[in-house]
C-alpha cells in the first residue's frame, strides 16, 4: 500500500494536537495531549520544553494507533510562536521556555526603541516593536539572568526543538523563525543588527528552511517513542497562526481567518510584503506570500480567568449555563463595556502598559454581563483591527472564516457577525492548525505538486456563512463601537501608564 497520509502536528500552548489527513483533507485519525502552563510571578508565562516533545509523543501515538502507520507519507508542524528557550550544547534547556504572552520584558522596550540599529526594524522584520517578540526577552534574559544568557550555546523555538527531537536537526522554519522578530523578511535571513542589538550571534540560532522544504526524517530514538516509521520525511512547517489561515484557504485577498483561541489572531491573504502599525507581517503558507495579522492576547484566556479565577473553577456545566444566560442579554450587556486588555496590547496600539477594564457596573449586574462583556470586547477590539488592516491596505475585508475552541460559541460566533457587520462562517475542519500543516507536509513530498496545489485539494469546503448580521443588533452595537468604545482607549491610555510607575500595580 503506498505511504499516503499526512501527519500534521499542532504543537500549539495549552495542548499537542496530532492530526492525520489523506490527501483530499479528509481527517482520519487525531490524537490530543494537554500542555502545562506555569505562571511564576504576575506577567511571566513559562512551559517545560520537555513537554513538547512527550506530549506530542502522547498525541502522535494515540493518532497512529488508528491506521497503518506504513501508509504515513510525512509529518510537518504548526507551533506556537514567538515562544523560545536557550540551550546549552547538547540541546538541553537551560531554563523554562519563554512564552508569547510573557510580558516580563516591557521596561527592556524603551532603551531597544531608541537603539539606532533598530531604526528599521519594522521595515525588516514586519512587526513593531513588542514585548512578546525575541529581542526584549533576549535583553532581559541578559540583565536578569546572565549565567544562563552567557551558558547559552542556542535559542530554540518550539520548530526548531521539535525538529531536533524528530530529526536531529534544530532547524526553524522562515514561517516559526519570522514572528520572533529576529529575521528579516525581505531576505528570508537572521537580521544580523537586530541580533548585534539583542548580544548574540547567528551561529546561536537554528538553521532555516522554507515552509514546505524536508530538512530531516524521523530517528530511531524518536521514532519508538512515537510509534512513527523510521526515516519518516520531516518537513518544515509554520506557525500556527499562518497554518490556521493556510489549513482555512485564506489564499487570495477578500476574506480574513479569526482564530478564536487563547490568543485571537486574524489574518488576511497579501501577496507582497508590506509593513504597518495596523498588523504583524508574517510569511505565509504559500511561496512568496505573506499573511497580514492582527493579535489580541486576551482570547479565550480571558474566558478562562473569568471562569478559573475569578468565578473559582465552576466546570463546564456552569459555562455552558453562564452562556445560556449571557445569549438572553440585549447587545451591550445592559452597560457593561469591557476592554480586553488582559495581556497587553498589540496592534494598532501597540501598549505594553495597557491593561483590561469594565466600564458601567451597576448592583443588577451578574456574572453572565460579564461573559456577555468579554464576547462583545473581543468583538470589538477585532472590528478594530480589522478596520485599521483595511484601511492600511485599501482592500475590503468581505467575509470571516471562524475558527478555534470559541468558533464552538454560537453566540461568540453571531456577536462577532452583529459587531463587525460582516457575515461570518465557521471553518468546518477544527484542526486547521494540523490541516495547514499536512498541506506542507504533502508539498514536501510531492503529494501535491506544491502548496498551492495542496491547500487547493486539501481546504475543507467552506458553507455558506452561518451567521449573517442581525441588521438591529448591528447599528446598536455601531452606535456603542463608534461613541463608547473606540474613545475608551485613548481616554485611559494616560491612566494606565501612570498605574503601570506605581510600585503598587504591580508587573506589566
Amino acid at each position: 500500500m503506498a505511504s499516503d497520509l499526512l501527519l500534521g502536528l499542532d504543537c500549539s500552548t495549552s495542548a499537542c494536537k496530532a492530526v492525520i489527513f489523506d490527501p483530499a483533507g479528509r481527517r482520519l485519525a487525531e490524537g490530543r495531549a494537554p500542555l502545562s502552563l506555569h505562571k511564576p510571578h504576575p506577567g511571566w508565562h513559562e512551559q517545560d520544553p520537555a513537554d513538547w516533545s512527550a506530549a506530542a509523543c502522547d498525541a502522535i501515538r494515540a493518532a497512529v494507533a488508528q491506521v497503518d502507520p506504513a501508509r504515513l507519507a510525512a509529518l510537518s508542524f504548526s507551533i506556537q510562536r514567538e515562544t523560545f528557550v536557550p540551550v546549552d550544547a547538547n540541546g538541553a534547556p537551560l531554563r523554562p521556555a519563554l512564552l508569547w504572552m510573557d510580558t516580563r520584558a516591557a521596561p527592556q522596550l524603551p532603551p531597544l526603541a531608541a537603539d539606532p540599529r533598530l531604526a528599521d526594524f519594522q521595515a525588516r522584520t514586519g512587526k513593531r516593536l513588542s514585548v512578546n517578540l525575541a529581542p526584549p526577552r533576549l535583553c532581559w534574559l541578559a540583565q536578569q539572568e546572565p549565567a544562563v544568557f552567557g551558558q547559552a550555546a542556542a535559542y530554540w523555538d518550539v520548530h526548531a526543538a521539535l525538529a531536533f527531537f524528530f530529526a536531529g536537526q534544530a532547524a526553524a522554519s522562515w514561517g516559526s523563525a519570522g514572528p520572533m522578530g529576529l529575521l528579516d523578511l525581505r531576505t528570508m535571513d537572521w537580521c544580523d543588527p537586530v541580533l548585534q542589538t539583542c548580544g548574540i550571534h547567528r551561529e546561536q540560532l537554528p538553521r532555516l528552511a522554507a515552509p514546505g522544504s524536508r530538512i530531516g526524517t524521523v530517528s530511531q530514538a524518536a521514532a519508538a517513542q512515537c510509534g512513527l516509521p523510521v526515516g519518516l520525511p520531516v518537513v518544515a512547517g509554520i506557525g500556527d497562526g499562518q497554518a490556521c489561515g493556510l489549513g482555512a484557504g485564506i489564499t487570495q485577498p477578500g476574506r480574513a481567518y479569526l482564530s478564536l483561541g487563547t490568543s485571537v489572531i486574524s489574518g488576511t491573504f497579501s501577496p507582497t510584503f508590506a509593513a504597518a502599525d495596523a498588523f504583524r507581517t508574517m510569511v505565509g503558507g504559500l511561496p512568496g506570500t505573506y499573511l497580514l495579522e492582527t493579535v489580541l492576547l486576551g482570547g479565550t484566556y480571558t474566558i478562562d480567568w473569568l471562569l478559573n479565577d475569578f468565578l473559582g473553577h465552576p466546570g463546564l456545566d456552569s459555562l455552558e449555563a453562564l452562556s445560556a444566560e449571557a445569549a438572553l442579554l440585549p447587545p451591550g450587556a445592559e452597560g457593561l463595556v469591557l476592554l480586553p486588555y488582559w495581556n497587553s496590547a498589540m496592534n494598532p496600539h501597540w501598549d505594553a502598559h495597557a491593561r483590561g477594564a469594565v466600564i458601567g457596573w451597576r448592583g443588577s449586574h451578574r456574572p453572565a454581563h460579564l461573559l456577555r462583556a468579554i464576547l462583545e470586547g473581543i468583538a470589538f477590539e477585532l472590528r478594530l483591527q480589522l478596520e485599521a488592516v483595511e484601511n492600511a491596505l485599501g482592500t475590503a475585508i468581505r467575509e470571516l472564516a471562524l475558527m478555534g475552541g470559541g468558533s464552538r460559541s454560537r453566540l461568540w460566533c453571531q456577536v462577532i457577525a452583529d459587531v463587525c457587520n460582516r457575515p461570518a462562517v465557521t471553518v468546518p475542519e477544527p484542526e486547521a492548525a494540523a490541516l495547514g500543516a499536512a498541506m506542507l507536509a504533502a508539498a514536501g513530498v510531492g503529494i501535491h505538486a506544491n502548496a498551492a496545489q495542496a491547500a487547493e485539494h486539501m481546504r475543507p469546503a467552506l458553507q455558506e456563512p452561518a451567521f449573517q448580521p442581525d441588521a438591529e443588533h448591528a447599528a446598536r452595537y455601531d452606535d456603542l463601537y463608534r461613541q463608547v468604545y473606540r474613545p475608551l482607549y485613548p481616554a485611559l491610555r494616560g491612566i494606565m501608564g501612570a498605574m503601570a510607575q506605581l510600585p503598587s500595580a504591580g508587573p506589566d
